[in-house]
């Protein structure tokens, strides 16, 4: 029978955190998109999905341009495989833009302004040598061109030059030898040389199968929100992929998984006594609009505070949140706390979190 423990575990295992996948691309690729606003949480929920890997593999994935990092939905920054980001950006791209459209106004952005900057940033990362540019670099080259880069106006210009695939975020920054959390930004098609085509219609099928078969269970709301495309589309969208879908229903609503999901539920769905310590932002809770399955409403406070949008770290007990955890000390000192909900972990579960804890550690020393 299906329950929001059974929809919390199914979800685990579409999202390969109960078996995990055999590199860093092939986990991107499966996932098609993971919330990357805060790369150090992204490095461990990719982690988390890649057994036995390490930061250090991320950013060897990042440097490689194996696995891209941009804005391919909602605004906000996603780890993806480089050869979907062009498609992606054709299907989500023209609503974001004109969302902005007003802030751009506030801003004093043109079109003409945009089109200045874009030769600028080409002309800067030509003069660098195809090393690319950090953020800092390509808003001086604005100002020095009369382009305020100032009060979020030179961000906004970024994201609209990532956003037509103009520049991309390359390879992570190195200052004084030690790798930093910023990356350069390369010229699009000089990073990205195998993009895949899409139209419209096609491109938001492909994307929700995807989706359902990563994130599942989850509904076309989910989807929706997930992606900022209509309802209408995806509805329609809905109709051309269902016979690829299973369909279950749950206090009146249809939740659509994939059929090898789909087939956990005749010989049980594992998970029932995993203990995951997964980072701020995961795809895990993040990517759903209704969060309300895998935390309860009355915690949710404890995982964002105040609704700032800022997610904490959470425990993931049997496909259920059930507390977060933060980083102590620095250095040597370095560790990790639990902060469950009411109730507290018991011995056991104390005892996996601790494991989670080192393996998190000794991921994140490679960096």
């Amino acid at each position: 029978m299906l329950a929001p423990k059974t929809i919390g575990r199914l979800r685990l295992a579409s999202q390969g955190l109960l078996t995990g996948f055999g590199s860093v691309p092939e986990a991107v690729r499966w996932m098609t998109a993971m919330q990357a606003q805060d790369l150090g949480s992204a490095l461990w929920a990719v982690g988390q999905r890649v057994p036995g890997s390490t930061a250090a593999d991320v950013r060897q994935a990042l440097d490689a341009g194996t696995i891209v990092r941009s804005w391919p939905m909602r605004g906000t920054l996603h780890l993806l495989a480089p050869e979907d980001l062009r498609w992606i950006l054709g299907i989500t791209s023209p609503r974001l833009m004109r969302a902005v459209e007003g802030r751009h106004r506030e801003l004093g952005i043109t079109p003409d302004d945009i089109s200045h900057c874009r030769d600028l940033a080409l002309k800067t990362l030509h003069d660098l040598g195809g090393q690319g540019a950090s953020r800092e670099q390509l808003f001086t080259a604005f100002e020095d061109a009369g382009q305020p880069a100032r009060a979020q106006r030179g961000i906004h210009i970024l994201g609209s030059l990532c956003q037509e695939a103009t520049l991309v975020q390359g390879p992570v920054a190195v200052s004084n030898g030690k790798a930093g959390l910023q990356q350069l930004f390369v010229p699009f098609d000089q990073w990205i040389t195998g993009s895949r085509e899409r139209d419209r219609e096609e491109g938001i099928a492909e994307l929700l199968v995807r989706y359902v078969g990563s994130h599942g269970p989850a509904t076309i709301r989910d989807f929706a929100w997930w992606t900022q495309i209509p309802l209408t589309e995806v509805r329609r969208a809905l109709e051309a992929v269902q016979d690829q879908l299973v369909e279950l229903a749950f206090d009146g609503i249809s939740y659509w998984v994939s059929k090898d999901s789909a087939e956990l539920l005749d010989g049980g769905v594992p998970g029932s006594r995993s203990l995951l310590a997964l980072p701020g932002f995961d795809e895990f809770l993040l990517g759903y609009q209704d969060r309300s399955m895998v935390l309860a409403p009355e915690a949710a406070g404890l995982v964002v505070p105040g609704g700032n949008g800022v997610f904490k770290r959470i425990i993931v007990a049997g496909g259920e949140v059930v507390g977060t955890w933060a980083r102590t000390g620095a250095g040597k000192s370095l560790g990790v706390v639990a902060e469950p909900f009411e109730g507290g972990l018991g011995p056991a579960a104390q005892r996996s979190f601790q494991v989670q804890g080192r393996a998190y550690l000794k991921f994140m020393a490679s960096w």
